[in-house]
């Protein structure tokens, strides 16, 4: 595990050096990228989303591919297609972008709710259907999708059963002063995506994946997993709270931060710590509460305070 745990921290370090100062976005990636989630960026343009993308998939030895969403691009560029051979009898397949190791979808709010739906069916299944035939994406595999807040005109957003498919939103947010003048300084001599090492090749992520799956979970965080969700379902200032796939998810990231702590076991700060970035996007809030500028945000910390988590005594988490 510890041979991991060190290739994990170094892709970090790499990823570090292209996007300044977002040491804790970058960590919460690769935490998703190690539970087998998918993530979503929605922030202003030009705070390095694309960048960071490209960083980690030069890091992990990943075959990247990037689609800039447009109300022009069809479900076919995302899935692929059939072409017709001369004969007219057979086919052959053509691949769409989606068959990559990671898949950038850029300001996904900004193509046709067909595309979206074709994207969010391969991310769900991991597989692609064109014409009746199914293939099986490249492992490992995983979707960044970006997001633009603003601007809304010719904007299709993607509605909260779809926004369920992300294990993760994330917003990147503007760097400090002393970042942004570290990135001015860099970027006059050079790029610094030409300065990202590879440390992971494919098959040490998927065997990260595989140390994740068996980090051990006790009855106790299971059982505070569940209190923490439940409290989103009851809350009255909440119309819509976290869905079974959200706890699913939660769980999977908790596993993934205790693994990034060279741990084989969750603890309830584990949970505590990706709780928001979990769930936030999948709650709706009541009128009254947006009438009363109360933020989906106050009312997680709020279920944080209110829930006590376990107890836990030994490495086994026995409470």
């Amino acid at each position: 595990m510890d041979k991991y745990y060190d290739k994990a921290i170094h892709i970090m370090d790499e990823v570090n050096k292209v996007v300044i100062g977002k040491r804790d976005i970058i960590g919460k990636v690769l935490t998703a990228i190690l539970a087998r989630g998918h993530i979503l960026l929605e922030d202003h343009p030009g705070v390095g989303k694309t960048t960071l993308a490209l960083a980690f998939s030069k890091a992990m030895a990943l075959e990247y591919h990037r689609l800039q969403f447009t109300p022009d691009v069809l479900p076919t560029d995302v899935v692929g297609f059939h072409l017709l051979n001369r004969d007219g009898e057979s086919s052959q397949y053509k691949p769409g972008a989606i068959m990559c190791n990671l898949f950038l979808a850029d300001e996904i709010n900004r193509t046709s709710s067909k595309t979206q739906a074709a994207l969010l069916e391969v991310m769900e299944e991991g597989k692609v259907t064109v014409d009746s035939v199914t293939r099986e994406v490249p492992k490992p595999f995983l979707v960044i999708a970006t997001q633009n807040p603003i601007g809304s005109i010719g904007t299709q957003m993607l509605p909260e059963s779809q926004l369920d498919r992300f294990m993760i939103r994330l917003t990147m947010g503007y760097p400090d002063i002393n970042s942004e003048i570290l990135i001015l300084k860099q970027r006059q001599s050079m790029n610094p995506l030409d300065t990202v090492s590879t440390i992971a090749c494919k098959e040490d992520i998927i065997r990260m994946q595989n140390l994740v799956d068996e980090i051990f979970v006790h009855d106790s965080i299971y059982e505070y997993i569940t209190l923490l969700v439940g409290q989103t379902r009851e809350n009255p200032l909440i119309d819509l709270g976290v869905s079974p796939r959200g706890s699913l998810a939660l769980m999977n990231m908790a596993k993934a931060t205790a693994f990034l702590n060279r741990r084989d076991y969750v603890i309830p700060s584990d949970v505590q710590s990706v709780f928001k970035d979990v769930t936030a996007h999948r709650i709706i809030l009541m009128p009254k509460a947006r009438v009363n500028n109360i933020t989906i945000e106050e009312l997680l910390d709020d279920i944080l305070h209110i829930v006590k988590p376990p107890r836990l005594i030994n490495r086994k988490h026995r409470a």
